[in-house]
């Protein structure tokens, strides 16, 4: 028959029946058994304390760990977290030092694991993403240089209402400027929620959206009525490439929280939407530490624009030396004893037309570029400007 394996343990308990029964002494056992006599002594000792329980092996772990989260600490963390679910170990530790700095906190990494053991953490399924991109926002210096805009995807409350909630927010300091549930998502309604912005904050240099009504549309220059007035107020309208949301990224990944923290899941009225969101708003404004700030809220970071909202809509203002044409109420200009076709969104507005190249002209609302004019083609027409990809 094959040999027996013994175990450590059962060569223990032979060990400890030969030297408290056999007639061997414990110099010759030890010989024997090819162990020491300070582990011999071990042995016996912890039998007679604990019996043949005291035979199987310990944990080597230390009983105690110099490094380990006070148990105050930890009390804090879990509370936070529970509070805010949403929230990461950084925002934690930001968020505590900020209203208790002369507590010691553990590292970021030390209070992920906290959270992951405490099942606090939903791990999510990793996803390849492709690099994102910087280049939109290299102008982007201070706050309100870039105005981030765009409506949140609609949603239905539990009373069956639809929610369409249009969200403005500062680029370089993620202050969050507007979060507003809408009757509509024609341009009524998105002019008259950036018009109360602008009355509260000022005017920024530059509003970035997407390429959709009512921000903009498929006519000369882009623009839309909304554009449009921006345009008069010195406020250049920014598109983004049609399939691109991630050139405006900062602004998406505030949807994310938002959608997290407010609609998942969504109230039971447009009332207590709008209520949940004013809450997100001043939180995500005031409280929420954010990464690129330095786990600064983004209060301590915008500041109003200098550039107020005017009382009255201005005139565009153009050199001297161009020649300017009234668009008609058909969207339609007069050149060369022709008509040409601008757009109907830019009915009644004035237009400077401006010579680039031989028999070639440039037509324009303020700064912003509508096409170009070829006097020796059979059919004048507009050309407009072929859009270049951003890098």
């Amino acid at each position: 028959m094959p040999w027996q394996k013994l175990f450590p343990e059962d060569q223990r308990v032979q060990f400890i029946v030969e030297a408290t029964y056999g007639p061997s002494s414990v110099v010759d056992l030890c010989r024997s058994f090819g162990i020491s006599r300070k582990t011999a002594y071990k042995w016996l000792a912890r039998y007679d304390r604990e019996g043949p329980a005291g035979l199987i092996d310990r944990s080597r772990a230390p009983h105690t760990h110099p490094n380990a989260i006070a148990e105050d600490i930890v009390e804090h963390l879990v509370a936070l977290r529970r509070l805010h679910p949403t929230w990461g170990p950084r925002k934690l530790i930001a968020s505590i030092h900020a209203r208790e700095p002369e507590l010691v906190l553990p590292a970021a990494s030390t209070v992920g694991d906290l959270l992951k053991r405490l099942r606090l953490v939903r791990t999510r399924r990793y996803r390849v993403r492709t690099p994102a991109m910087t280049a939109p926002f290299e102008a982007c210096g201070g706050p309100n240089d870039v105005w981030c805009a765009d409506f949140k995807g609609w949603f239905r409350v539990r009373d069956g209402s639809r929610c369409d909630p249009f969200t403005l927010t500062d680029a370089y300091s993620r202050y969050l400027l507007r979060c507003e549930v809408v009757a509509s998502t024609d341009g009524t309604a998105v002019r008259a929620s950036l018009e109360s912005a602008f009355k509260e904050f000022g005017l920024p240099k530059a509003i970035r959206h997407d390429n959709g009504p009512p921000f903009a549309t498929k006519g000369a220059g882009g623009l839309s009525k909304v554009g449009i007035w921006l345009v008069h107020l010195g406020v250049t309208p920014e598109r983004i490439e049609p399939g691109h949301p991630e050139q405006n990224g900062r602004h998406e990944r505030m949807h994310r929280t938002l959608k997290e923290e407010t609609a998942l899941p969504p109230r039971q009225t447009l009332r207590a939407q709008q209520l949940a969101f004013d809450r997100f708003r001043r939180q995500y404004n005031e409280e929420r530490p954010h990464e690129a700030l330095g786990q600064k809220p983004p209060v301590s970071v915008y500041e109003p624009s200098l550039r107020r909202m005017p009382a009255m809509l201005p005139e565009l203002e153009y050199p001297p030396d161009v020649e300017l044409r009234t668009v008609r109420s058909t969207g339609e200009i007069k050149w060369q004893n022709r008509h040409v076709y601008i757009g109907e969104a830019l009915a009644r507005e004035i237009v400077s037309v401006q010579p680039v190249a031989y028999n070639t002209h440039v037509v324009c609302l303020g700064p912003i570029e509508l096409g170009r004019l070829n006097d020796d083609a059979p059919h004048l027409g507009l050309i407009r400007p072929r859009r270049t990809r951003r890098r």
